[in-house]
């Protein structure tokens, strides 16, 4: 069986550069950027995950079946995160909810019991 050979330099590098970017992300996350913390800290994942998923698996070398199957993965994954988020984000639109004894307290001002 024959693979693709990667050098040793490319793996020591990809390595390193997963290094800066873990020290980037404990350095983002004592650093108040307000709004732009979550995007900040999403980029930097990405790039770590794409780093991961393109030399350590070898994805960037491989053609075919497994680069549909690799992308059809990260398209679902995506679904997931932007449902979820639709769903998180639109919880306010809709009536508020009461406490849970509210309905005890109408009952009772209504003079029923």
């Amino acid at each position: 069986m024959s693979g693709h050979v990667v050098p040793v330099k490319l793996y020591i590098g990809i390595f390193l550069g997963l290094m800066v970017l873990t020290a980037a992300t404990t350095g983002a996350a004592f650093v108040d950027m307000g709004v732009w913390n979550t995007p900040v800290a999403l980029a930097i994942a990405v790039t770590k995950m794409l780093l991961v998923v393109l030399f350590f698996m070898h994805v960037k070398y491989i053609h075919g079946l497994t680069k549909v199957v690799v992308i059809t993965g990260f398209f679902f994954l995506c679904l997931l995160i932007a449902f979820t988020l639709a769903d998180e984000l639109s919880r306010h639109w809709g009536p508020q909810a009461l406490p849970w004894n509210s309905g005890t307290v109408l009952l009772l001002t209504r003079g029923i019991f």
